[in-house]
């Protein structure tokens, strides 16, 4: 039997063993794993300091150094994102009644693990210990597939968490990280049907299509964020100002970051005098639409069919629009499905846009950063999923379950 059979085998036969465990079990053991990050944090920077050289090596992208880079602070988000799990109430187990039926049987349905979770995913470290946490505690054994680029890093994360799981007698394959990062190999599991239950790719969209195309496991999917800030003409010109800056500037490697503005022409004028030396001051690089282009110097001007790139770097895609149904109509055609935010003072037209915008995650007058599952509540999440099926939005404990029906009778038979 091959490495990747082999592990995917032990995942399936250790994700039984969970299945018998309590709450109170399963919160004591992810609390000995955040204590266990923070004791072990020099450790790990040890080895991310060996991924990070070999990423200057190879010349990678400020925004995949940046995911790939741990720091104490980093770390200590890593063990509070646990903490906030513990905190969390477990999905598996619980219960809703469907009702009884005329023939007097009763129906309910109760919340199970999904079984094996496979995660394929690049240069984000983190996404050990928050994917392996949360899948614990929702039941769910999983096999961790990083990139070559934070393997050192992903290494030193797993094995704190094994030494905890082997302090609690528990099977080290519940949180299993394949140790090569061969593209054959990620390619066997990816046909692990038997063993495997669901794949969720994280990272570039070369990666994502590859995923979806060659896996004959069920995939959800997790785009790229073109994520969007409309501002209205009934917008606090302030707020917006807050709200730009907060989502473009703050960090730009990430997902929820700022990718394009759109702003209604009744408030271009003062709004972008507005940002436009604070954009030169922060070396924002602006694209926008030949209507933008006077407000800003050495601006590039977008063709039609040029804006919804994912920059994930100090640029921004700005266009102006005539109306409200130009960004809807903006959104729709450049949007990924992400986080779209609308800055207003009119709630009405707030309540329009979240009903209006295909996306995962629609915001009025917050921050797109927000689009986080620790902001929104989940402790941690196992990634923001842009596709519809099962899971929208920020993954946690609940979209790592699924129902089953249970049936409860007195000898009925159907006649």
């Amino acid at each position: 039997m091959g490495l990747i059979t082999n592990l995917s085998k032990n995942a399936a036969k250790a994700a039984k063993v969970l299945a018998l465990l309590s709450t109170a079990q399963k919160d004591q053991v992810l609390q000995a794993m955040a204590d266990a990050l923070r004791a072990q944090t020099e450790h790990i920077i040890l080895a991310n300091k060996e991924d990070l050289a070999n990423a200057q090596q190879h010349s990678l992208s400020p925004a995949m150094i940046d995911r790939l880079t741990l720091t104490t602070a980093r770390i200590e988000d890593m063990a509070q994102g646990i903490e906030a799990i513990v905190s969390l109430a477990d999905p598996v187990g619980q219960t809703r009644s469907l009702g009884v039926r005329p023939n007097g049987i009763e129906i309910n349905k109760m919340r199970v693990p999904l079984g094996v979770v496979c995660m394929i995913y690049e240069a984000r470290p983190n996404v050990t210990a928050d994917a392996g946490a949360l899948c614990f505690k929702s039941g769910n054994g999983v096999i961790l597939r990083g990139g070559k680029e934070a393997l050192a890093s992903s290494m030193a994360i797993a094995k704190v968490l094994h030494q905890v799981l082997t302090e609690f007698n528990l099977p080290e394959a519940l949180i299993s990280v394949v140790p090569d990062p061969d593209r054959a190999l990620m390619m066997e599991l990816m046909q692990q049907k038997e063993y495997i239950d669901l794949i969720i790719p994280r990272g570039g969209e070369g990666l994502i299509n590859f995923v979806t195309e060659n896996s004959t496991v069920p995939v959800i999917q997790h785009f790229k964020g073109v994520c969007h800030l409309y501002v209205d003409k009934d917008a606090d010109l302030k707020v917006a100002e807050s709200l730009l800056l907060n989502g473009k500037t703050q960090r730009t490697g990430v997902c929820n970051a700022l990718e394009g503005l759109i702003v209604h022409k009744e408030v271009a004028h003062n709004f972008l005098n507005q940002i436009a030396p604070i954009f030169r001051a922060a070396n924002v690089k602006v694209n926008c639409c030949q209507h933008a282009a006077p407000y800003f110097d050495d601006v590039t001007v977008l063709n039609e069919d040029e804006f919804g790139e994912e920059y994930l770097a100090l640029e921004i895609a700005i266009r102006i629009v005539s109306d409200f149904s130009g960004a809807i109509e903006h959104i729709d055609q450049f949007g990924s499905h992400h986080t779209e935010v609308i800055c207003t003072a009119n709630a009405e037209t707030g309540t329009l846009f979240q009903r209006s915008v295909d996306a995962s995650v629609v915001m009025v007058n917050a921050s797109s950063r927000f689009s986080d599952g620790g902001q929104l509540g989940l402790g941690a999440e196992i990634g923001i999923a842009t596709t519809k099926l099962h899971a929208y939005g920020p993954m946690g404990l609940e979209s790592l379950t699924t129902e089953k029906y249970l049936v409860n009778g007195t000898g009925q038979v159907r006649s």
